[in-house]
């Protein structure tokens, strides 16, 4: 059995998993290029995801198994991995501490001017009349109640707010007063006063916020979203913004990365741009690893129970 890492890992990590793992022959390599050259023999390949297609699934004969190292799935070449039948678990959770953090931070930066009183402070101006206001006891809706969304619920917590849940069962979950089905949004979008979008991107949630639903947020909303680019069209997320409809939006990625230096979310003032980096992390690969060696344990031990098993069908 050979475990082939296209994922360029730490010297530090890969001895503790030849330390743990001692009757294993792991190859590590630091990109698809290099570990393409091994993945006819690759029993296990460990990657980032965005690396793998069709034509090396075809390649790599005796594949067994794809751990990846994110949580995104939406590069993955899902019909040649499903045709192979061929395992698939990701790191989904590892990025709930860092992307809750985001959020709340974004949201205090919105809410407390952060950006008017850095430009202030810049100028050497001493203005007092700038309003600021709270986020205590404000109504947060969280698109995505999955680990990420139920972290940012837990914090939002601490600052009194009223928490609500869109998911597609509606399932009741520890830190939200209310959970909704995808098909009550509209009824619960006037209720607001942030929304944070964690969806993941599938056929179902591509473009999933509309027009129709930022004119129905309240005019003083923050949109931020930190999940996947295409939950919401650029235009849409612009004219909402510029005629008003919602008072701010957050912005960590974006349907075309990277964001072109010509793009107009750029220039707006009310439009806060990050490089799609809410979920970075000194603890990133290390909480990756942990997930990846709890289920060689399993896979080693012939059992079934791994943890964050894809759905191959739904590509999450």
């Amino acid at each position: 059995m050979n475990i082939l890492f296209s994922a360029k890992i730490s010297e530090k990590h890969q001895l503790k998993l030849r330390e743990r793992f001692p009757d294993t022959t792991f190859t590590f390599l630091k990109n698809m290029d290099e570990a393409s050259h091994d993945i006819d023999k690759a029993t296990i390949l460990v990657t980032y995801g965005e690396d793998l297609t069709a034509g090396l699934v075809e390649e790599a004969t005796r594949l067994e198994w794809i751990m990846v190292l994110s949580a995104g799935m939406d590069k993955m070449p899902f019909e040649a991995i499903r045709d192979r039948g061929i395992l698939v678990t990701n790191s989904r959770g590892i990025h709930k501490y860092p992307m809750a953090e985001y959020a709340i931070s974004m949201l205090l930066q919105v809410y407390r001017q952060g950006k008017q009183l850095m430009e202030n402070e810049a100028a050497g101006k001493w203005d007092r009349s700038v309003r600021l206001q709270e986020i205590t006891g404000k109504t947060m809706l969280i698109a995505g109640a999955g680990a990420i969304g139920q972290e940012v619920a837990r914090l939002a917590k601490a600052f009194r707010m009223t928490v609500y849940g869109i998911s597609r069962s509606g399932q009741q979950l520890d830190y939200f007063d209310k959970n909704f089905t995808q098909d009550e949004l509209e009824k619960v979008l006037p209720e607001v006063d942030a929304v944070v979008s964690v969806l993941p991107s599938t056929p179902e949630t591509k473009a999933f916020f509309t027009d129709d639903h930022f004119r129905k947020m309240p005019n003083h909303a923050v949109f931020l979203n930190m999940g996947r680019g295409d939950v919401a069209r650029d235009e849409s997320i612009l004219k909402a913004v510029r005629e008003g409809a919602i008072a701010h939006a957050v912005l960590d990625v974006f349907d075309e990365e990277p964001l072109p230096a010509d793009h107009p979310f750029w220039e707006e003032a009310n439009i806060i741009v990050t490089p799609h980096l809410s979920g970075v992390s000194p603890h990133y690969q290390r909480r990756a690893l942990d997930i990846f060696a709890q289920n060689l344990d399993t896979y080693l031990d012939g059992g079934s129970n791994y943890v964050n098993k894809i759905d191959l069908t739904r590509g999450y």
